[in-house]
């Protein structure tokens, strides 16, 4: 298949109804992501005058995982952009379960990106500029090595704490799309919501740090939604196990008892690979 075609979105700030739009539109493939490990393509989604680009990944062409249950990614996915909208921080476009031209599938908005907004860095030294938090060292060639950093921003903080609650598995660099309108949104949400601790990212700067007073409030909402019979729980039972809902209860409340962010486990790697 060719690589995609430009297809204009009309703003990169989501139609009032995207998650409308996505689940009744009529699904066109004009490409496939060849970078992807799964089976992505980009396709032009229309419905009643409306249109949008937007990303279908197809459960036919998710690859096995040993870690999870096959044919569950692009459920994980709507879990995830389930959990974002009850957070009331909008870091996840607009994400749906749908059938397609390749079967049952994710769809999701497509997102146009500012290519020069910076929210990752290697620098020299051994301690971040102000503005910036350390991850840590990489590697860089010749016996170099550099220090691995992300910017002190408040929507990457937000967007830790909602890593924390779905255990994401694989936060790297190329999953954040920051928009020419100031907004940030976190993509690629397969890999999500295990049972066991699988947490794996690139923002670990806050490790150890107390949440904020914001982030405790959208977790105390959390706590609610997810309890029996809550509204979250109820939107999460057809997407992932009762034993997955159960170890995310058990994360917000983690969260919740400690008040900080969480610190790598040492049980599971801690930064994804390639991180970018």
């Amino acid at each position: 298949m060719s690589a995609p075609e430009r297809i204009p979105p009309r703003s990169v700030t989501p139609p009032p109804d995207a998650a409308g739009l996505l689940a009744h539109g009529e699904l066109t493939v004009r490409g496939r992501i060849r970078e992807a490990s799964n089976a992505a393509l980009y396709c032009s989604v229309s419905y009643d005058g409306e249109d949008a680009a937007c990303i279908y990944k197809p459960v036919a062409g998710e690859r096995p995982l040993w870690d999870f249950p096959d044919g569950t990614l692009a459920q994980r996915e709507v879990a995830a952009y389930e959990v974002s909208e009850a957070t009331g921080w909008g870091l996840v476009p607009p994400t749906v379960l749908r059938e397609g031209p390749y079967g049952e599938g994710m769809c999701q908005l497509w997102v146009e990106v500012t290519p020069e907004a910076e929210l990752l860095a290697l620098v020299d030294g051994e301690e971040p500029e102000p503005g910036w938090k350390a991850i840590g060292f990489a590697e860089v060639g010749e016996g170099r090595t550099a220090l691995l950093v992300h910017a002190d921003d408040e929507r990457l903080r937000r967007l830790a704490v909602l890593d924390a609650v779905i255990n994401n598995a694989d936060r790297k660099g190329g999953h954040l799309l920051p928009t020419g309108e100031g907004r940030l949104y976190g993509i690629d949400h397969g890999v999500t919501f295990n049972a066991e601790n699988k947490l794996r990212t690139l923002l670990w700067g806050w490790a150890g740090e107390p949440l904020t007073e914001e982030a405790v409030d959208v977790l105390e909402g959390l706590r609610k939604g997810l309890a029996e019979g809550g509204p979250l729980a109820a939107r999460l039972e057809p997407l992932i196990t009762g034993a997955e809902i159960d170890a995310t209860r058990a994360r917000v409340g983690a969260l919740l008892a400690s008040g900080t962010h969480p610190e790598p486990s040492g049980e599971w790697p801690a930064i994804p690979w390639p991180p970018v």
